[in-house]
């Protein structure tokens, strides 16, 4: 049987970055494998999200995730760099908008608040100033816009992920292509796994970074997660009419969002409740959702979008936390080398770096030494009690 220092199930941008974390830390000296069952990537949830980066949250963990993950992308090359190649992510710092309706305009406000006193260049906009700053916005029925100026916007999500990967190679990780289907434990602590091949690995840290399975993952040890995959279509767009300045994300009040994307477009929603099943193999496009919901929307916003052309769409999985949306984070509290990074709702890729960071600091050192995600622990999971995030998209 081969042994590990650390085994972390899932070798998507969570899982990469941690391995990429541990073997770059001075202070980890052990070994480390990634198990992967799907060596194409073909439906992992990073290669199919928009790479979005932003610090408007109302947590203010959250924020500081945040504004690590901006710092990080930023400096890509001086931390993934391998044989002095350069990084290069595609970022685009082009903004999100958050706009509020009379009855949202408070907690815009007071998130806004907080993420200054983090530190986020985030500015309030009256809705003569947002027309000013956007003239292609329609703003009837917004009270607010909350506008990140710096440190927000989207890079190519493959990239990142290819780039983690590559690190974390070359420091030493060993990725294996398998599943696991079995986790071994013995009194109170994980001893291995037991993957589809047959082979039997042992561990001293166990970590679950399986995504949108990762609740599937934590049955194997007779653990309770609220983590499902959650089915999200983007729409590809073509409009007329050239619009200046270039989109940044646009949040409507109504949920709808919508971000340039090259000379195009692309746009969303979450689904309302009776729309949005758990979708463990669903991929198909629900046009529907855009004739009835987003197109509406982003015409009344933004009139240009009047007239629109769909030019391609796809789906993804959200790694789903039914009970707040937020990440569950740190060991188990009985099973204490059993470590989750999951649940994470659609901002895995922009929290990675600071959850890669994170787990090395609980694994390495025994507790957090940088941004204290304590309250994002399984315990709450175990309490029922959701810590809301005001800032979902």
């Amino acid at each position: 049987m081969q042994i590990y220092d650390v085994v972390i199930i899932g070798g998507g941008i969570i899982g990469s970055a941690i391995a990429y974390f541990l073997k770059a830390s001075p202070h980890f000296q052990g070994d480390v494998v990634v198990i992967e069952r799907d060596p194409s990537y073909a439906k992992a949830s990073t290669p199919r999200s928009l790479g979005g980066v932003r610090q408007q949250f109302s947590i203010r963990e959250n924020i500081e995730i945040g504004l690590f993950g901006v710092d990080f992308v930023k400096r890509a090359s001086q931390y993934l760099s391998v044989d002095n190649e350069p990084i290069e992510l595609g970022w685009r710092e082009l903004g999100y908008l958050f706009l509020a309706s009379p009855e949202g305009q408070r907690i815009l406000a007071e998130n806004q608040q907080l993420q200054s006193q983090c530190g986020a260049k985030i500015e309030i906009l009256n809705p003569e100033n947002l027309k000013i700053k956007f003239p292609w916005l329609n703003t009837d029925g917004i009270a607010l816009g909350s506008f990140g100026y710096e440190g927000e916007g989207w890079l190519d999500p493959s990239l990142l992920l290819g780039a983690f990967r590559a690190k974390a190679r070359a420091l030493g990780a060993t990725f294996l292509y398998d599943e696991v289907t079995e986790i071994v434990k013995h009194k109170q602590k994980i001893s291995s796994v037991i993957l589809d091949s047959g082979v039997q690995v042992g561990c001293s840290f166990l970590v679950n970074a399986a995504g949108a399975w990762a609740g599937a993952v934590a049955e194997l040890a007779k653990i309770q997660l609220p983590v499902v995959p959650k089915k999200r279509i983007i729409y590809g767009l073509d409009c007329r009419e050239e619009l200046n300045p270039k989109l940044p994300l646009v949040i409507d009040s109504s949920g709808v969002f919508i971000r340039s994307e090259g000379t195009g477009f692309v746009c969303g929603v979450s689904p309302p409740a009776h729309l949005d099943p758990d979708s463990w193999d669903d991929m198909e496009i629900d046009y529907p959702l855009f004739d009835d919901i987003i197109w509406p929307a982003i015409a009344h916003r933004i009139p240009a979008f009047e007239a629109v052309k769909v030019t391609n769409a796809w789906a993804g999985w959200y790694d789903y936390n039914t009970l707040d949306q937020n990440g569950v984070i740190g060991p188990h509290g009985e099973i204490d080398n059993f470590l989750f990074a999951n649940g994470f709702s659609g901002h895995g890729l922009q929290q990675s770096p600071a959850i890669g960071r994170a787990i090395m600091e609980l694994i390495t050192f025994g507790e957090y030494r940088t941004i204290d995600l304590s309250r994002f622990s399984h315990e709450r999971i175990i309490r029922g009690l959701a810590l809301t995030e005001r800032n979902v998209v």
